[in-house]
């Protein structure tokens, strides 16, 4: 699958499981069982039903404080994405369309950079997401 479908997919589960906590909630919902109902409506209804429950999950999560699960929602939701768009990469317009309508109502939206690090024995690691500057003595 293309890197740039795989961004799209991961970027899209963040956006949607961010705004399943606000107002812009339904507009999100909408879109995305709209385009699951062009490219594969059999599974149209079942979707409709998943979004609804992450959504109480989501929230359940968010007012425990329990940000792990809320990450791991948006990898869930990134992962169903990915696989629509390997099935159905004519799907990525209207996605890009949908996080693009959105994009405005996201507060903090996520950004596509994920860092991970580690270190070992004297090792040192330097992780930034913009400059960063270094000086050592």
């Amino acid at each position: 699958m293309e890197a740039q479908l795989m961004d799209l997919a991961r970027s899209a589960g963040a956006t949607v499981v961010t705004l399943m906590a606000t107002e812009a909630w339904e507009r999100a919902r909408d879109g995305l069982s709209a385009v699951w109902r062009r490219v594969s409506p059999a599974r149209a209804d079942t979707v409709e039903g998943e979004l609804e429950a992450t959504r109480e999950e989501l929230l359940r999560a968010r007012q425990s404080g329990d940000e792990t699960a809320v990450q791991e929602l948006g990898d869930e939701w990134a992962g169903r994405l990915r696989r629509l768009l390997r099935e159905h990469p004519e799907a990525a317009d209207d996605l890009r369309q949908i996080i693009a309508d959105l994009a405005p109502t996201t507060p903090q939206a996520p950004s596509a950079v994920q860092m991970r690090a580690r270190a070992s024995g004297s090792g040192r690691v330097y992780q930034a997401g913009r400059d960063q500057h270094i000086t050592e003595r």
